[in-house]
């Protein structure tokens, strides 16, 4: 059991969703599904419990999105926290109270935040270089630039962060970076912001990092890592109107940084329970707290956010779990290409419960893995229906055929009795320990196992057959079957809330009645431990888990393919305005040499009459540098620079995507215009 298993309440929280869209499986995966599984374990321990989580719903994504809509920031936020909202509840997320941080209190309590931490000079002004877009008349926080990362020479990057490389950057650090607006170049100009000293928690943090023990590897060394290589200071404000207003005089158009009070959200959403039940919210924290995020907020809660709570003068949380990434059939999931399954489409047509299990039955939390339509009906089909299901099934039956519906009286217990017994009482502690170690996968596997004890015990007993023969013996079987039964319906509860219900409505056990806060469950884990007695009345069977047919899978995978392949091919299509965007020119190429550590690449230098560009080309294989020196080709010269093997390239020289043969233009002059 985990060190802090004495403790009466627990605090835990789930990553904020970001208002900028509805939740996908992936998110399911990571953060929330864990989450439920664990506060729920937790209540029926007889643990208080307060499980919080709220919208996050500031930064410049959704302020962008509002542009572009012509819409106010808040409509698209509201839009989606319904939405979110929705998609949590249809999964059954069991939170005590679900919020958002453009609620009053949020702003009022992230206010008192930034001040006590200004006051303890944690936080300092500092004039520092930003961009500026001349075109838009405004500075452009992290979000509203794009460009090439100074690290990994990745395109792409965004002003607070690369994906290739997971680098957190500042906007001025972009190489050659492009208002997300309107595209044109910025300019760096002074600017006034408030940072904040991480730099100063240095050792605190390492310290922390490596002292905590409860802390999952992944989360430990990936922050480790950041720590090594020295923490710097962290700028807390931005410019712009979307946000929580520096509570400082002379910050008229500065608001709190989206990542310097999202996690107060935990605090805010808390507090707002606690006003709405007169309770109060901070002997929960103060107890024992656990945050469930997604991998890719690791540096920003083991990093930033405990800065701000050892700044503060908090307790820091007990454990920070993250999940890793889900991809969807062997791929990266991908919005803008829409290769993603969305929780709203998945519990239309299944079971909420079929997606608690496989997410959690597919592979460790700690671990990247795959969401499998195929995969996912094989575990469906071969371990809930085959398994778990059939074995309840054949356990109600067989009580109502040969019993009259009742716990028989069992005889004599053999050896072999005796060890069915012994696995019955022992898998509670055991699917216990694993939810208390954040072991998820591993509970649910004692729980899938000892089904299968179940299925072998009965197959093996033949009560069809011993129930005419040795009673006795029927007897035994069909009560200790009964029993198990019992045991499943109460410890797979956490997992799978819906199906575990149905299976004690046919036990006629209490089912998970809740106390006047409508959240904490009657029923207890420790009720496992009691067998039911001999006599006790049971309903007939019924069907829990349904197998899922080929064709649902097949045109569930078509579906999905088909988003794919429609979004390749539109991809494909550019319109004639996008056509009358092209530069096309007669170049000569009056140099070339082989790049360095490519044998595809060549570096061209080309002259189209009013300039010359370097241009990097894959002809390597096709011409040498003599061959290719002064050849006219068609050179595409209006193109976006890039860097190529850290060379950078200022256009596209045209060639036959097949043959790699040049388009040339011999009788052309220099220059001249293409149409």
């Amino acid at each position: 059991m985990n060190k802090d298993s004495n403790s009466t309440k627990v605090f835990i929280t789930c990553a904020l969703p970001y208002a900028n869209g509805p939740n996908h499986l992936g998110h399911m995966r990571s953060t929330y599904i864990p989450a439920d599984i664990y506060a729920r374990y937790n209540r029926m321990k007889g643990k208080d419990v307060l499980f919080v989580c709220a919208t996050d719903e500031h930064g410049t994504p959704i302020a962008v999105q509002a542009e572009k809509e012509g819409i106010q920031p808040i409509e698209v936020a509201s839009r989606n926290y319904e939405l979110i909202k929705k998609d949590l509840e249809s999964c059954d997320i069991s939170f005590n109270n679900f919020s958002r941080t453009s609620d009053p209190l949020h702003y009022e309590i992230s206010q008192n935040f930034f001040l006590k931490l200004y006051e303890k000079n944690c936080i300092y002004p500092k004039t520092i270089e930003q961009l500026y877009c001349p075109q838009c008349e405004r500075f452009l926080p992290d979000r509203y630039v794009e460009g090439t990362c100074p690290q990994c020479n990745a395109e792409g990057a965004r002003g607070d962060h690369c994906e290739t490389c997971g680098r957190h950057l500042e906007p001025v650090q972009l190489i050659e970076p492009s208002c997300l607006l309107c595209n044109s170049q910025p300019e760096i100009r002074k600017s006034d912001q408030y940072y904040f000293r991480l730099s100063h928690f240095q050792e605190q943090l390492k310290e922390v990092m490596e002292n905590n023990h409860e802390l999952p590897s992944n989360v430990r060394n990936y922050a480790l890592q950041w720590i090594n290589e020295g923490l710097k200071d962290w700028i807390l404000t931005r410019d712009m109107d979307w946000g929580i207003p520096v509570p400082l005089d002379d910050t008229e158009g500065k608001i709190i940084y989206v990542w310097g009070e999202a996690f107060l959200g935990y605090i805010s959403s808390a507090v707002q329970w606690a006003r709405r039940n007169n309770k109060k919210w901070k002997p929960y924290w103060d107890d024992q707290t656990v945050h469930f995020i997604g991998k890719d907020i690791i540096y920003h809660h083991s990093i930033f956010w405990q800065a701000f709570l050892l700044a503060y003068g908090c307790k820091l949380p007990y454990n920070i779990v993250a999940g890793e990434y889900l991809s969807l059939e062997g791929r990266k999931m991908s919005t803008s290409k829409n290769w993603v399954i969305w929780v709203a489409d998945f519990v239309e047509k299944f079971e909420p419960d079929l997606l608690r299990y496989y997410l959690v039955a597919n592979a460790p939390l700690t671990r990247d893995t795959d969401f499998s339509w195929d995969d996912f009906q094989r575990r469906v089909n071969d371990e809930l229906a085959d398994v778990v299901g059939n074995f309840m099934h054949r356990t109600f039956t067989f009580t109502h055929r040969f019993f009259n519906g009742k716990i028989p009286q069992p005889g004599p217990l053999n050896e072999y009795d005796q060890e069915v017994e012994k696995q019955i009482k022992e898998t509670p502690e055991r699917v216990g320990q694993h939810i208390e170690n954040f072991d998820f996968r591993e509970g649910l596997k004692e729980i899938v196992r000892l089904a299968k004890i179940g299925n072998k015990y009965f197959n093996d007993q033949e009560p069809w057959k011993t129930v005419k023969s040795d009673p006795k013996q029927a007897g035994t079987c069909l009560y200790l079957c009964n029993q198990l039964a019992k045991v499943i319906s109460i410890i797979i509860t956490p997992y799978l809330p819906n199906k575990a219900a149905q299976m004690r409505e046919i036990l006629q056990l209490n089912q998970i009645d809740v106390d006047d806060t409508g959240i904490v469950p009657i029923l207890k884990w420790d009720e496992s431990e009691v067998f039911m007695e001999v006599g006790t009345p049971i309903a007939k069977a019924k069907p829990l888990f349904k197998k899922i047919e080929d064709k649902t899978i097949a045109k569930e995978k078509d579906a999905l393919y088909k988003n794919l392949e429609e979004n390749e091919s539109m991809e494909d299509l550019i319109s004639i305005e996008d056509f009358a965007k092209i530069n096309l020119k007669v170049g000569k190429i009056i140099g070339a040499e082989k790049v360095k550590g490519s044998d595809k690449l060549l570096k061209l230098m080309v002259d189209v009459k009013d300039k010359k560009l370097q241009i990097v080309a894959g002809l390597a294989t096709k011409y040498s540098p003599e061959e290719i020196t002064n050849q006219k080709v068609i050179v595409l010269v209006n193109l976006k620079p890039a860097k190529l093997f850290g060379i950078k390239s200022e256009g596209m020289v045209l060639a036959a995507e097949d043959s790699l043969c040049l388009l040339t233009a011999p009788d052309a002059d220099i220059g001249e215009g293409i149409r």
